[in-house]
């Protein structure tokens, strides 16, 4: 029984090894895309991944995919849309295999050599912004331009009434 529980365990860390070196998972973990306990769903995320594939007999790819991306979806407020599901859907079903095989050893080296690629994580960071300062003096430069092109224009015609009671207001 202990053999059986060790051998649970390590499809366990097989399951954090795919989800935690997944690179939109990451990415939502680290902005906070699920709040602010949005490590601790990732880690319950691993929990009921695992608990999906011993409570479901012969899960096929696409269902493994919508699974995850129905709780990235209601966890962490997320699309999976970059292509990644299919290939963190295999990972979890070879791992799945390689467990139920009893091929304890081969489940243990992809799982080293998943963690070793941990700790390449991805990283995002947003494009730099203008100073305050910047942005005010092009503002006014822009607003004494448009002060200045409209006194140099004739003014626009007035609006015309259609037909149909509607409006038309065209720019020239």
């Amino acid at each position: 029984m202990a053999a059986a529980a060790a051998s649970r365990e390590l499809f366990s860390e097989g399951v954090r090894a795919v989800l935690h070196t997944w690179p939109v998972l990451q990415i939502a973990v680290d902005n906070g895309f699920g709040g602010v306990y949005a490590q601790q769903k990732a880690d319950w995320m691993v929990d009921v991944v695992q608990q999906y594939f011993h409570d479901n007999a012969d899960l096929l790819q696409c269902e493994v995919e919508e699974y995850i991306a129905e709780l990235m979806n209601q966890e962490f407020d997320t699309v999976v849309d970059d292509g990644s599901l299919p290939q963190v859907s295999i990972s979890l079903l070879q791992m799945f295999s390689q467990w139920r095989k009893g091929e304890l050893q081969q489940l243990q080296h992809t799982i080293s050599t998943l963690t070793q690629k941990k700790s390449q994580r991805a990283k995002v960071t947003a494009p730099p912004t203008q100073s305050d300062e910047e942005s005010d003096s092009e503002t006014q430069a822009m607003e004494c331009d448009s002060s200045a092109t409209q006194n140099t224009r004739p003014p626009p015609p007035p609006p015309q009434e259609e037909d149909d009671g509607w409006t038309v207001v065209r720019k020239k």
